[in-house]
């Protein structure tokens, strides 16, 4: 996850995202680099716009609610909750200690 961070830092930065730039980055968040991890995600996101990604993704998130905001869906019957009271619950932890 640390290498798909540091891509989105050197996009926003306006730098080339390449193996040794999200090494770089990587190491100066102190940890240590893994080479292999740094080639796979930079050959990987070679041809991707960061940006146009990132635009799409946030008109997903907005157009998902409005499409649920149409008919109004059935409501499933939830089962009833049980009532439980202080001392059945502190008493049902207690056995998990013996």
């Amino acid at each position: 996850m640390e290498y798909i961070y540091a891509a989105l830092l050197l996009d926003a930065a306006g730098k080339e995202i390449n193996e040794k730039h999200l090494a770089d980055v990587v190491k100066a968040a102190g940890l240590t680099p893994d080479e292999a991890m740094a080639k796979s995600v930079a050959t990987s996101l070679k041809e991707v716009n960061i940006k146009d990604v990132i635009k799409n993704a946030q008109n997903v998130q907005v157009a998902a609610p409005a499409a649920a905001a149409g008919a109004p869906a059935a409501k499933k019957a939830e089962p009833a909750e049980e009532k439980v009271s202080e001392e059945q619950a502190a008493g049902g932890l207690a056995s998990l200690f013996g």
